[in-house]
């Protein structure tokens, strides 16, 4: 059927119209990644920090189901994603977006901070750090998020999950949390770069608590 009607319309442009249909319907996994299934079960592990709390993996069919959880650390607790099954998997280091949910479950610290790639740097969002309430990008300029421009404050209730939104673009970085802005910062000319210690162990991509009971679930990426 679709040979006669290609015939109908005629020759070589037909033929590339049906492959432009046939490449939008090609697989969702080359613009979407949803971390929390079971096609990246084995890329998780438990980050190498030192009087870590236990680190659970719940990974689902169905994204909504699955889970981390990270338990209370000796400060941290840290998730990393496998930086080989990253670049085999050709996930986005820039012009890309991260969607999850985090919950502190106990504590009063942070407990969704994640860390990504920006190119070819990696920095981190600190949710509800320095005592619960601060939000922002650790680093920039070798500041890190309680002293820099990014910093702002949000309300975090303990055992609700709070939405999460990055956007990593070519230069500036933007964060959502449960539909507020909090980061909104240009990255042209600037130094990106990790606070040095423990949260080095969550690169390339990962979750960290501090001295906190916390679950991350729905972590997607997607290609901008």
């Amino acid at each position: 059927m679709i040979r006669h009607a290609l015939k109908r319309i005629g020759g070589r442009a037909a033929w590339l119209c049906l492959f432009f249909v046939l490449a939008q319907c090609g697989p969702a996994s080359q613009n979407i990644f949803p971390l929390n299934g079971l096609q990246f079960a084995k890329a998780w592990k438990q980050a190498d920090i030192p009087e870590s709390g236990k680190v659970v993996f719940t990974p689902a069919q169905h994204i909504d189901k699955g889970q981390i959880e990270l338990f209370p650390g000796q400060p941290m607790t840290g998730a990393v994603f496998s930086e080989k099954r990253w670049k085999s998997s050709l996930m986005p280091v820039i012009r890309y977006s991260i969607e999850y949910e985090a919950m502190r479950v106990e504590g009063n610290d942070f407990f969704g901070t994640v860390t990504f790639p920006v190119d070819d740097s990696h920095v981190s969002l600190v949710v509800g750090g320095w005592g619960g309430s601060l939000v922002g990008i650790s680093n920039i300029d070798d500041m890190d998020a309680n002293e820099n421009n990014t910093r702002g404050n949000g309300t975090f209730e303990n055992n609700r999950w709070h939405q999460v939104r990055i956007e990593v673009r070519d230069n500036d970085i933007q964060a959502w949390i449960d539909g507020k802005l909090f980061v909104n910062v240009s990255t042209k000319g600037h130094k990106l770069g990790l606070r040095a210690g423990d949260i080095e162990k969550c690169a390339p991509f990962g979750f960290a608590s501090y001295a906190t009971h916390a679950r991350i679930r729905k972590v997607v990426i997607r290609r901008l």
